[in-house]
């Protein structure tokens, strides 16, 4: 096989490298998998991102995957063989605790996989364990009573974001190269931001949600996570495609992700905005790092403007929708459990539960309000560009910042308007790596498409990712307890 990389050059290699490198028998799956167990027992007592563990279960994998390694030509493998990954923990894992980041579900081990869990796992995966979350996914930062809170690997105090922390942290602590995540409000793209990482939010339908209480829902979606845009691309090869039910929503078939992703950005129209034409606030250094960038695309050639999309429904869309979800995924919960539910999603369901079938109607009004405006800005422009999250990552004591440029922000979900107002339109997102603070902080650049251009944007974050590198920037965590352990 040759000389084996050290843990550390394993640590650091992409998807496309590592199962590259397994597949040429280069590199076998279980030392892949002792260089991720290796990571996780430097860093994660101090990001406190890895939530449950199978080193045994892992190892038999591994050790399967590589006799398929020895039987099989490298071409006939699967995308993911020998890949070793944790799993977001509201992602239902058969055999292994599913805790959803509540007690109510602390000793929960489910019997069957959720979809985008049982294809990761049919394209080679190798499952290791479990990422945490906050408690329902309900906000965007990680922490919990089951296990505590996640923190951030380029600055251990501070947040790293939710609800797919764990995962962002796993990945900016290089602990393992992909990770799944899901996103309704931003649950993707802010962790992103703060913790160095890309977060891909694709168009309803691309990645399925499944099994499922509604077909037709929308505005959650499942996604991947990764340092790359290419292990974006590769990991979309192995989830993407229409599920196993009626086929309500468009979906894009893995194949789309296996084209080219090099593209030529010369001619391309792109809108930036810095509020959303909302007065969204965003701290300041947020924004002087980001329109630092913008330079950036116009070396590509691109034109880049002011320019936002009319998304003044946005707001009433997103949270409307969102509480009658919380309705009618939690709502039961809380009235059975309601001191076992933190006070957000309490809050949450309430405000669904009040709403009446007129404001249901003005919701779906202002929803074909919104999409309207959004069709007719993607007719002036290809690309429009924002901030991913409205804050750096902070003091990781904190439930939710409460101001943002001395402006006071009345819930816990204002300070993620950012994402939350994207999500309303439905479009695919990304948050992409776009540079650092002057404390070293990540802050991450908002990238959107239209509806079904998920590989096209991916190809645009790919020239700015070529163009910038920030993403290879890695934390300097050393050893020790942070104030994620619970």
């Amino acid at each position: 096989m040759g000389l084996t990389p050290s843990a550390e050059a394993i640590q650091a290699m992409s998807a496309v490298e590592l199962t590259g490198a397994i597949r040429a028998k280069q590199l076998s799956a279980r030392e892949a998998l002792d260089a991720q167990l290796e990571q996780i027992s430097a860093v994660n007592p101090q990001i406190n991102a890895v939530v449950t563990l199978d080193p045994e279960g892992a190892h038999a994998l591994a050790t399967a995957a590589d006799q398929r390694t020895a039987a099989a030509a490298g071409d006939s493998l699967p995308p993911l063989h020998g890949l070793p990954m944790t799993h977001k923990d509201t992602h239902n894992t058969r055999g292994m605790r599913t805790t959803q980041g509540s007690v109510l579900f602390r000793d929960s081990v489910p019997d069957a996989d959720d979809l985008i869990i049982a294809r990761l796992k049919a394209a080679g995966a190798v499952t290791t364990g479990k990422s945490n979350v906050p408690e329902f996914a309900a906000g965007s930062h990680t922490f919990n009573e089951v296990f505590g809170t996640t923190t951030n690997p380029y600055a251990p105090d501070l947040s790293a974001g939710g609800s797919s922390g764990g995962a962002a942290a796993a990945l900016g602590a290089r602990i393992q190269a992909i990770s799944d995540g899901s996103d309704m409000g931003g649950s993707l793209r802010i962790p992103a931001s703060f913790c160095n990482v890309v977060g891909f939010r694709p168009t309803a339908g691309v990645v399925p949600t499944w099994p499922s209480r509604d077909l037709w829902s929308w505005l959650a979606r499942s996604g991947p996570m990764a340092r790359d845009v290419a292990d974006i691309a590769l990991m979309l090869t192995a989830v993407a495609g229409p599920g196993p039910g009626p086929a309500v929503l468009p979906s894009l078939s893995p194949e789309t992700f296996a084209q080219p992703l090099e593209r030529d950005l010369t001619g391309m129209r792109i809108g930036w905005t810095p509020d959303f034409g909302l007065g969204i606030p965003v701290e300041k250094e947020v924004l002087r790092v980001l329109e630092a960038q913008l330079g950036v695309f116009e070396e590509l050639g691109a034109r880049v403007e002011q320019a936002t999309p009319d998304l003044q429904d946005a707001d009433l869309v997103f949270r409307n929708v969102r509480a009658l979800e919380f309705v009618q995924t939690l709502g039961d919960l809380v009235r059975d459990h309601p001191e076992s539910i933190k006070p957000e999603i309490r809050w949450n369901v309430e405000q669904g539960q009040q709403l009446t079938g007129q404001d249901i109607a003005a919701t779906a009004a202002a929803r074909t309000r919104l999409a309207l405006k959004v069709h007719e800005f993607f007719g002036g422009y290809d690309v429009l560009l924002a901030p991913a999250a409205q804050v750096l990552p902070f003091d990781a004591r904190q439930r939710y910042p409460e101001t943002i440029n001395g402006q006071a922000l009345p819930t816990y979900l204002d300070w993620m308007r950012s994402a939350c107002v994207i999500s309303a339109t439905g479009l695919p997102a990304l948050s992409m790596p776009a540079g650092f603070s002057a404390e070293g902080l990540p802050v991450g650049l908002q990238m959107v498409m239209n509806h079904g251009q998920d590989f096209q944007l991916l190809q645009v974050a790919r020239a700015f990712e070529q163009a910038t590198g920030y993403a290879r920037r890695a934390p300097a965590l050393v050893a020790g307890e942070g104030v994620g352990m619970g």
